[in-house]
């Protein structure tokens, strides 16, 4: 199969040729004669696989071929995507593809001035890739109006969908003309999440490539046990050890990425760090960085799980496994991308035993456990399954809480990208409530 018999045009054929592009991956070979017709869609395949062409190619074909111009502060096909990184990646995948054709594209989001975005939306454009938080504000100012779309796609759509996000989603949907295509691609789609994508999609059609929340084949997985006050000190003597290249390390918190950053700079490693409280153009600078091979571990939060296209890049490293089991297909899809091999290691310890079984049972496989000597841990972490099973049961750890109480399970996306936004997930209660003769939410009294 070749990508001229899935009907593109010439323009695009001659930047797929220059690009290299010579045969469709499995998604794009589904995806693409589906968008050309006009068809919902809703696409689960696994990462870097190529969902982005997938519906990139075909939607700059539509709208080069159909449709009025586009109106000042109207926009005809609108992207939605989680983070700011993904944001500026489908940004350039768009221009990438549509280097031959007559058509503009354009990203916004959050961290940044609205006013440059405000002003490039007067003239219009065709294709807007957007975080949701500040498409909200860009539409609540007057700034980008729907009247003119006819696609709308989410990308990474199992977050776009989640809890976290419903209160944005509903409001633009209500501000979205009801006739349009609508398109879903992401490489986990949970149960709840499908149900809720049915209420938005017409007579979709279905697309998996591989097996759903599968890992890709071409990376190779495995754990190492590690007491969790240890797990900087042991990254440090793999990191020697192996003599490895470059690496990109993710850490549960903000916290965590900063003191691993800054220990790595102390034992001067060529090291920088992503998380939300950084500035975007920080953020940004850090990334390039790391492609351009001037640092050797990058360090994130899962804000970098989604949206960073790295080539080449060998190893993933798990300081902490992720609160939501999904986000660890997302962080391991970094490496092994477009057919290259690559490695998966997460240092566990104890207290993540259940998010560890957790992980297991979505990817359908018991990760491979070893040891490293000098580095055993006194508490060792149970035995565990794909079938979920844990062997024996830890101690539960203690949650850390704020002043207010609740309990802290991590965010993965930009506070600033959510300006009204619920938590993602409701904390668990734990414990018993207040000590008898407390008032509500404080100390007991004193006699």
């Amino acid at each position: 199969m070749t990508f001229a018999s899935l009907g593109l045009i010439e323009p695009l054929l001659r930047t797929l040729e220059a690009l290299g592009y010579q045969t469709p991956t499995p998604v794009q070979a589904e995806a693409i004669p589906a968008v050309l017709k006009g068809r919902d869609l809703m696409a689960a395949a696994q990462t870097g696989t190529g969902k982005t062409a997938g519906f990139a190619l075909p939607l700059l074909q539509r709208l080069t071929l159909e449709g009025p111009q586009v109106a000042p502060n109207s926009i005809r096909a609108l992207v939605l995507v989680p983070t700011r990184e993904l944001a500026e990646q489908v940004q350039q995948s768009f221009l990438t593809y549509g280097e031959h054709l007559p058509l503009r594209s354009y990203a916004v989001y959050g961290g940044v001035s609205i006013n440059p975005q405000m002003m490039k939306l007067r003239k219009g454009i065709d294709v807007l890739v957007a975080t949701p938080g500040r498409l909200l504000d860009l539409y609540r100012q007057n700034a980008v109006k729907f009247a003119q779309l006819q696609t709308l796609i989410l990308d990474e759509a199992d977050r776009m969908l989640d809890l976290g996000f419903s209160r944005e989603l509903d409001d633009l949907f209500a501000a979205l003309p009801s006739r349009r295509q609508t398109l879903l691609f992401s490489a986990t789609f949970s149960e709840a999440i499908r149900q809720m994508a049915g209420e938005l999609l017409r007579d979709p059609l279905s697309i998996e490539v591989s097996p759903r929340n599968a890992a890709a084949k071409s990376v190779r997985q495995w754990l190492v046990t590690v007491d969790k006050k240890r797990k900087s000190e042991l990254f440090l003597h793999l990191l020697r050890k192996n003599r490895w290249g470059q690496v990109l390390v993710f850490a549960k918190t903000r916290k965590g990425v900063d003191e691993l950053e800054g220990e790595l700079l102390r034992n001067g490693i060529r090291a920088d760090a992503i998380h939300g409280d950084k500035p975007q153009p920080t953020r940004l600078r850090a990334l390039q960085r790391f492609k351009d091979g001037e640092v050797q571990i990058l360090v994130a939060t899962d804000v970098a799980a989604r949206g960073l296209d790295i080539d080449d890049l060998p190893l993933v490293v798990n300081l902490d496994l992720p609160i939501v089991a999904e986000d660890y297909v997302h962080r391991i899809g970094r490496t092994g991308r477009a057919g290259a091999s690559g490695e998966a290691l997460s240092l566990v310890c104890a207290d993540e035993v259940q998010l560890l079984a957790a992980i297991e049972v979505l990817t359908g496989q018991t990760l491979r456990r070893v040891e490293e000597p000098g580095f055993e841990p006194d508490h060792r972490v149970p035995a565990t399954d794909a079938s979920g099973q844990v062997l024996k049961k830890p101690k539960k750890p203690k949650q850390k809480k704020d002043p207010g109480g609740k309990v802290h399970l991590g965010r993965w996306f930009d506070n600033d990208e959510k300006p009204a936004a619920k938590a993602v997930r409701k904390a668990p209660a734990f414990g018993k409530g207040p000590a008898k003769g407390a008032p509500k939410g404080g100390k007991p009294k004193k006699p």
